[in-house]
């Protein structure tokens, strides 16, 4: 069961992710070829005269959108991909990132209508520690960090992590009234400590508006925190073991549907809700990267052919984008074959 609803998960970011492709696609007036649910063989299809083929396919594990001329090949064909504006063509390719920036928007819209967002309320003070010594107490609001704006306690918990060791200034609000504190952490057997605790399952409920407000922010926190760790990622801070693939994440979701299964449905579905915010924010930041062969790597592209008002050669696009898909299947194949080894381990 487990593993079906990992597919599941899978799919649903993937095809919304083709999905804005499509309608962008269809709203520019560019011929969609075929859109295909899943990989591999075809199952199921249809297609009406000169129209776009629907596919159910084999492998019940993401989609794709195929539209004429996307390659880099103009054949001067109507419809073609290449023969649109380089505006049309920006809107689409950016159309299935920013599809799933808005999926993980409407789901946290889910999770925030449930169960509320979880503020940076500090419920416990450590004694001797820094943050007892600063005077901050129990019931105190963080609301920024060395000017940061802090509004959910796990983007407390990631400011310290991705921060560590560094003396920070705090911003809280008690009573109604604004205070600062700069405090330095001092190092524990289990690493550096400020001596403030909290809970992400302290949560509060409120209104509709601010149920928008903070499901936007809670895309905001798991785009930030993709980027937070893209940056640890280049200066050294992760090895290969701190990353997955998609077996990785598959295991995950495994491991926490079993984990929550004894809780009820109820609990189940929450979190797997927010593993997909997780997974659909996470894959929108990983495709506008300027990466050949990703979405933002096509962008770069355009952007150039827009500043300079003259197109790249298509087959030295064509080149990079290949060069660029060969060097993320082999990535793909380490970090795959490394979830492997870290699942039998």
């Amino acid at each position: 069961m487990s593993i079906i609803i990992a597919l599941i998960v899978f799919s649903l970011v993937i095809i919304v992710h083709e999905l804005g492709h499509f309608l962008l696609a269809k709203m520019n007036g560019i011929t969609v070829l075929e859109f295909s649910v899943g990989m591999g063989p075809r199952l199921l299809s249809h297609q009406k005269e000169g129209g776009t083929r629907y596919s159910l396919k084999l492998l019940p594990f993401g989609g794709s959108c195929m539209m004429l001329g996307e390659d880099g090949e103009d054949n001067g064909e109507e419809g073609s991909f290449q023969s649109k504006s380089v505006g049309a063509r920006i809107s689409v390719v950016a159309a299935g990132p920013v599809f799933n920036f808005i999926l993980a928007f409407v789901l946290s819209i889910f999770i925030v209508g449930a169960i509320g967002y979880d503020p940076a309320v500090v419920l416990g003070v450590t004694e001797n520690y820094p943050a007892a010594e600063a005077g901050l107490q129990e019931g105190d609001l963080i609301t920024r960090m060395n000017g940061k704006h802090i509004r959910l306690y796990r983007q407390f918990y990631n400011y310290i992590y991705f921060h560590s060791g560094e003396t920070i200034t705090f911003e809280y609000e008690r009573d109604g009234e604004t205070y600062t504190a700069v405090i330095t952490p001092v190092m524990t057997e289990n690493g550096y400590k400020f001596g403030i605790s909290g809970s992400t399952n302290y949560r509060y409920r409120t209104g509709p508006i601010q149920t928008l407000y903070y499901s936007a922010y809670e895309v905001w926190y798991w785009i930030d925190t993709t980027l937070q760790s893209l940056n640890l990622l280049i200066h050294g801070g992760v090895s290969l073991d701190d990353m997955s693939g998609p077996v990785g994440v598959v295991s995950t979701i495994s491991e926490t549907y079993e984990e929550s299964k004894s809780d009820g449905i109820y609990y189940v579905w929450l979190n797997m809700l927010n593993i997909a915010i997780l997974l659909t924010a996470n894959l929108g930041v990983m495709n506008l990267l300027p990466i050949p062969a990703l979405d933002g790597g096509r962008l770069v592209f355009l952007i150039i052919e827009a500043v300079r008002r003259k197109r790249i050669s298509p087959e030295l696009e064509g080149r990079v984008h290949l060069v660029g898909l060969m060097l993320l299947m082999v990535l793909m194949v380490v970090i795959m074959f490394n979830d492997v080894l870290k699942i039998v381990n």
